[in-house]
């Protein structure tokens, strides 16, 4: 199994500078290049405390100057808010500064606020961002690139950088429901998955996916499937259950508030299936993975098994969380 981090950089209550948030973080980073960690994948969100990292390219450049060995990953970088061409620049510069570090995670985004601030009508969103993608990998792959499309449209021009990776970085999209899971394996793009849904949801959309590139005519073969999960390690149950309900709570909050879903009905209806259930209690149900170390270990395990959970994308919930997880979960599995 290998391991990544989901790093947000939340910014709870606004209760310290946002230079201890930036610190901790990178500090966070720091142990990751030295533990065996596989990759540090940075969150891109706009407008919003609950990650203030609005270009995961500039923080991915800082990333890379304080490593050696961990690689860089976006998760994502937000396709359809970006002109695709400043994008694959963007990247392929990363890419040749980093040493060739960079996993390119791409997404939608799904967020009223971000599309309207940047005056980009969400109902193009997922085309915006389909387009983007191809786009974007077409530039890296051909000298010069001529295109034709609903959105964009330009004719030889040559992108540089390329990327150091040959013949470009690796390439995952962020699909979390079925019809844009169907998109990603029609196009042969490899997928990473959400940590709202549950284990269970995680599962069937797996099988899915696997289902729809052998009907498509692609490989299994190689695919690094990044499943992400919020995590919460305590030496004791309670304490870990405590964790995990508060950061439950944080993420119900900020997620799923009237603001953020108002524009967006079909992704509150995703991760929220029943109105009168409650969310925060559906995360520590079967989203969250918590407990003491040991019982963590079990729970990964037994995921393995169920859900095909072969590269953990760790959301720790609690600093204290992330260090027991580095010491004694991790160990476990390298």
């Amino acid at each position: 199994m290998k391991f990544g981090v989901l790093q947000f950089f939340s910014w709870p209550g606004r209760r310290n500078s946002l230079d201890v948030v930036y610190q901790r973080a990178l500090e966070r980073i720091d142990v990751m290049d030295r533990t065996g960690y596989d990759a540090v994948w940075l969150a891109e969100h706009h407008f919003t405390d609950y990650s203030v990292c609005p270009s995961v390219h500039m923080m991915g450049m800082h990333v890379a100057g304080r490593t050696k060995n961990l690689r860089i990953g976006t998760a994502v970088s937000l396709a359809a808010l970006y002109h695709p061409l400043r994008l694959a620049e963007e990247v392929a510069l990363l890419d040749v500064l980093s040493g060739g570090r960079v996993n390119w995670g791409a997404g939608r985004g799904f967020d009223p606020v971000e599309f309207k601030a940047f005056g980009i009508p969400l109902d193009e969103s997922a085309e915006r961002f389909r387009e983007a993608v191809a786009i974007v990998v077409a530039a890296w792959r051909r000298e010069r690139l001529s295109w034709q499309g609903k959105h964009w449209s330009f004719d030889e021009v040559e992108v540089l950088p390329k990327p150091k990776q040959d013949p470009h970085p690796p390439v995952w999209v962020a699909a979390s429901s079925l019809p844009a899971i169907d998109w990603a394996a029609e196009s042969g793009y490899t997928i990473m998955m959400d940590p709202h849904s549950t284990h269970s949801d995680i599962a069937q959309k797996h099988d899915h996916y696997r289902q729809a590139l052998e009907k498509h005519g692609h490989g299994q073969q190689k695919r690094e499937i990044p499943m992400a999960r919020f995590i919460a390690v305590s030496e004791s149950e309670s304490e870990a259950e405590e964790i995990a309900r508060a950061g439950a709570a944080w993420t119900v909050g900020s997620y799923f508030n009237p603001s953020k879903v108002a524009g967006s009905p079909k992704k509150a209806d995703q991760f929220l299936v029943d109105p009168s259930a409650d969310p925060v209690q559906r995360y520590l149900d079967g989203v969250a993975i918590y407990g003491t170390p040991e019982k963590v270990i079990d729970q990964l395990q037994t995921l393995g098994e169920e859900m095909g959970l072969e590269y953990l994308l760790c959301a720790p919930l609690s600093h204290g969380s992330f260090q027991l997880f580095t010491e004694r979960v991790l160990p476990k599995f390298l």
